[in-house]
């Protein structure tokens, strides 16, 4: 089964509804509940979904989407080590060093998907925009 690391940007399409992105979303979500992928993120993307959208969707509702979402996405811990390791990397935007270094720490991952293709370039493990990902699984 193939794991895939999930960027925040395509978290919030999802909860958002942003068009005409949350089509690609839904579908990868949709992949992993029937079990043909599986799907990381970090424990950064979560928080920051949380506070991206805190703006526009009630609290309650937001934290039972999150938690809802668990069920299909496994988290990673963002940690000391990781922390170190982003603010020692090559890579020019820290939270996206953040990002690669928790999906690096996935045993077999396969790829990323992000919307933001080009601060993912020196990434280490390829990286797919979510229709590409799609075309590909």
């Amino acid at each position: 089964m193939k794991k895939i690391f999930v960027d925040t940007n395509i978290i919030v399409d999802l909860i958002a509804d942003r068009k005409p992105y949350s089509k690609f979303a839904i579908e990868i979500f949709k992949k992993a509940e029937h079990k043909k992928i599986e799907l990381y993120t970090s424990s950064h993307s979560i928080a920051t979904t949380h506070y991206l959208l805190k703006k526009y969707i009630d609290e309650k509702q937001l934290r039972d989407i999150l938690c809802n979402l668990l069920d299909y996405i496994k988290v990673i811990a963002v940690d000391q080590d990781v922390i170190k390791k982003g603010l020692k990397s090559k890579h020019k935007d820290f939270e996206d060093a953040i990002q690669i270094i928790s999906a690096y720490s996935v045993e077999n991952i396969n790829c990323i998907v992000t919307r933001n293709i080009k601060d993912f370039r020196d990434s280490e493990i390829p990286v797919f925009t979510p229709d590409e990902l799609i075309n590909k699984i």
